[in-house]
């Protein structure tokens, strides 16, 4: 039943491969993407401006902290990727064991810390007083179910590294769908406020997670443990904590940037945090593309670097960014035909007229900033997260300062001139700086690996065998 489930990407045409591994994960992301916007949608619509203006204004905090515990994730599955294109099942599993070590703690820790501090770091951002309520309502249920998400993501993960892109789609369809239930019967039957979408979300996301546990152990055979692979091993958890930290690092950095964007924006008043919640919102779907090819780079730069294929690594490369830059032309075009009516949708109908016209108008605006970069941001995921699956993760947190550095400047130096036209700049700024650190970096590390293995197989018919 393995073979049926599990894929291998170090053998076949990398263009079908890439394709076929990235286009069920794109769909699984639209699904989680899908069940985040209905939270918004649902409170803009039943809820009205300021809860929308005040869950919006959790944007950035929600990246900074949850962004953290997907990259610690995506950090501790690289090493699955590898023992699994090397073929090396027993110490897969060894990694599987200590990887779940590794999330329980930083499960527990996260959500100790955030909750604790939550009032403390929306009073940082200068969050209006009118939606700080709504905001921290909304953020501190997020921040408990931490655990739950760090769950999913890990198993997920794992699922993923093994080839098979598919199996978490279904339980993302179920869960996107009870998420759709649970906000219209918190909020409509129950009469809840932000707080009973956020329970949503997190019931949903605990939903996938146990889903994924459940199956795991019954569809891939080659996840059962024998005697002492479940052992704690500081050495190998030290080696998933030296690739797991720097890739949650390289979101938390990141995110720091989209927090100082966050506090100028607050100061722009609600309707501008309306706009930006809607139009960050259809921006976070559109980016579930980008996401998709950058979780693809790293499973197949992961796998095929365990094997040792370096060869395949620059075609399975140039194959995801045809299809990303393709993507970013479409995605150019909708906004421009339709980019107002997409803003619309997280609107109450009873909004005055006048009122909506301007949240919508400023919503496109932002959104054909961003979708005007996105080949920029495509560069950023593929080339990040291929250097990722290949080992060098540090070098990641750099292009993460890049951005960081950009997005500061947006949100203390431009704001003050341009108002809200530098905080729609910030985000392709952002992606422009931290390709020209990639870019170069990305092709710096082939050559690296070639030498390596050169070093390791000098004879030419050796590094044929192997590569």
């Amino acid at each position: 039943m393995a073979k049926n489930v599990t894929k291998d990407l170090t053998s076949g045409s990398p263009t079908g491969l890439v394709a076929g591994f990235m286009l069920p994960l794109w769909g699984g992301m639209l699904f989680q993407q899908f069940y985040n916007m209905v939270d918004t949608m649902i409170v803009g619509k039943y809820l009205g401006v300021n809860a929308l203006a005040g869950v919006g204004s959790t944007g950035a905090i929600n990246f900074l902290v949850l962004g953290f515990c997907i990259g610690i994730c995506s950090g501790f599955v690289i090493p699955v990727a590898q023992k699994f294109g090397e073929g090396n099942l027993p110490e897969l599993r060894r990694y599987v064991a200590n990887g779940a070590f590794l999330s329980a703690f930083f499960a527990l820790v996260i959500t100790v810390v955030t909750t604790l501090l939550c009032g403390d770091i929306l009073r940082w951002m200068k969050a209006p007083a009118d939606t700080f309520s709504y905001a921290h309502d909304y953020i501190f249920i997020i921040f408990l179910g931490i655990p739950v998400l760090i769950l999913y993501n890990y198993l997920s993960g794992i699922i993923r590294s093994l080839g098979d892109s598919r199996t978490p789609i279904y339980f993302l369809i179920f869960s996107s769908l009870l998420n759709i239930l649970l906000d219209l019967l918190s909020v409509t039957v129950l009469g809840m406020g932000v707080e009973g979408p956020a329970w949503a979300t997190v019931i949903s996301q605990g939903v996938s997670g146990l889903l994924c546990l459940a199956i795991m152990p019954r569809r891939y055979p080659l996840l059962r443990f024998a005697p002492g692979e479940r052992k704690p091993d500081w050495g190998r958890m030290r080696h998933s904590a030296g690739i797991g930290i720097p890739m949650g690092l390289q979101y938390s950095i990141t995110a720091i940037g989209s927090v100082v964007v966050q506090t100028a924006a607050n100061g722009l008043g609600t309707v501008y945090l309306a706009a930006l919640a809607a139009g960050g919102k259809v921006g976070q779907l559109f980016a579930c593309f980008f996401d998709a090819a950058g979780t693809t780079m790293a499973v197949y730069g992961g796998q095929n670097y365990g094997a040792m294929k370096l060869e395949r690594l620059r075609p399975g490369v140039r194959a995801c960014s045809l299809l990303a830059i393709c993507y970013s032309l479409a995605v150019l075009l909708v906004t421009i035909l339709w980019g107002d009516r997409m803003a619309l949708l997280f609107m109450d109908s009873a909004t005055a007229p006048a009122l909506q016209s301007q949240v919508a108008a400023l919503a496109r605006e932002f959104l054909l900033w961003n979708s005007g970069a996105y080949t920029l941001l495509a560069f950023v995921n593929i080339l990040r997260f291929m250097i990722q699956g290949l080992g060098f993760t540090r070098q990641a947190i750099f292009a993460g300062v890049f951005e960081m550095v950009a997005r500061c400047f947006a949100g203390f130096v431009a704001v003050r001139s341009f108002g809200y036209a530098a905080i729609c700049a910030a985000n392709p700024l952002a992606w422009l700086l931290a390709d020209l650190f990639l870019f170069p970096a990305y092709f710096h590390d082939l050559r690296r690996l070639r030498r390596q293995l050169e070093r390791e197989h000098p004879c030419p018919a050796q590094r044929d065998m192997v590569g």
